[in-house]
């Protein structure tokens, strides 16, 4: 029981280090970040902005084919503290999902599209919801990462794909591939965040 509190001191203690760092930095001018929570602002003396990190709002596009390896994407990227969408999850009876898929992808931060031996080839709904996030990409800045392909195989990726946009592989190493994608996520949502 003394270990614990010596423990809950020392944390305590720490937490206390760390906010005087904060206030120093924030008295002499400077922006303080803390990764995956949000960015203290310096607003005149004495005077502190916090903004907190939301969610990045992802939406998944996928071929049905592909339904049990996306259905684990969608549960990695909600455990991670992301926000994602995907029509079978998130649509409910009755909508009209072609508007709301649109609605969803215009609304998204970033454009997930899951290429796969079965979707490149795919006709229908995979290739329009593509093509309708290539159009949405073109009003994001250049620098600007929304749309993010994922190899969930060792498929071909589409030319047009691989001329503008870096790929992440999810196989053969599904965790390295999921680390490597949840990081690029962040990473963008949070200079974006830094921009406005």
């Amino acid at each position: 029981m003394h270990r614990n509190r010596n423990r809950l001191f020392a944390s305590s203690h720490g937490g206390e280090q760390a906010a005087a760092l904060i206030l120093k930095c924030l008295r002499s001018g400077k922006s303080v970040e803390i990764e995956g929570f949000g960015v203290f602002e310096p607003k005149g003396k004495d005077q502190f902005e916090f903004r907190g990190f939301q969610a990045p709002r992802v939406f998944i596009a996928y071929a049905m084919e592909d339904a049990k390896a996306v259905d684990r994407l969608y549960d990695a990227l909600r455990e991670a503290g992301m926000s994602p969408w995907m029509d079978r999850r998130s649509l409910k009876p009755g909508q009209n999902w072609p508007r709301l898929i649109e609605s969803a992808i215009e609304a998204s931060d970033f454009f997930v599209a899951c290429l796969s031996t079965n979707s490149v080839s795919k006709l229908g709904g995979f290739q329009s919801e593509m093509r309708f996030a290539f159009d949405v990409a073109r009003k994001h800045p250049l620098d600007d990462a929304f749309f993010v392909p994922v190899r969930l195989d060792d498929c071909k990726v589409p030319t047009r794909i691989s001329r503008e946009w870096q790929y992440i592989d999810l196989f053969p190493d599904w965790g390295k591939g999921l680390k490597e994608l949840t990081k690029a996520i962040r990473q963008h949502a949070q200079q974006r965040l830094r921009h406005e």
